[in-house]
């Protein structure tokens, strides 16, 4: 047993990142293998504005719940690569609309086949948990509720 094992909940929170580190190492190594340029955590920019046609980065980063600056650091990256292209909204010029490119477009049912390579593996590797979607989504909602620091702070008052 490991450290992070061994010291139970007061390693959970490394324990996750270890674990996300893997995954994302790993499938950024799948995708080399495969000759795919792309990034591990493109293809939900991918899947957004496919579904959604265009999009400003504000609403990506809405709809991930992740950093605006973590969303224009992947937006950036796929732009070098020419997956995305910007138009002004015709509405207020203010705003920059991205859209997928000719270029992802036409490479888009080839990435698709690889990332459902990747979910069936996903879905191997937790076939052994099968209330593991909806837990981690429980867990993701409490900590929307109320985040880690509030909940520590709390906690931290009361000892």
């Amino acid at each position: 047993m490991d450290f992070l094992q061994q010291i139970g909940f007061a390693g959970l929170n490394s324990r996750i990142k270890r674990l996300s580190d893997e995954l994302l190492y790993s499938t950024r190594d799948y995708y080399k293998n495969a000759g795919l340029d792309i990034e591990p955590n493109w293809h939900l920019i991918f899947l957004l504005l496919e579904k959604h046609k265009s999009l400003t980065i504000t609403e990506i980063s809405h709809e991930l719940r992740m950093s605006h600056p973590a969303c224009v650091k992947i937006i950036n990256k796929m732009k070098k690569q020419d997956y995305i292209d910007t138009k002004t909204d015709e509405n207020d010029s203010r705003k920059q609309l991205l859209e997928l490119s000719d270029k992802a477009k036409k490479k888009l049912p080839e990435f698709r086949k690889h990332w459902d390579a990747c979910i069936k593996t996903t879905e191997q590797l937790i076939e052994q948990s099968p209330n593991f979607m909806q837990e981690l989504t429980e867990f993701e909602n409490l900590v929307a509720d109320k985040n880690y620091m509030e909940r520590s702070l709390k906690n931290f008052n009361e000892l």
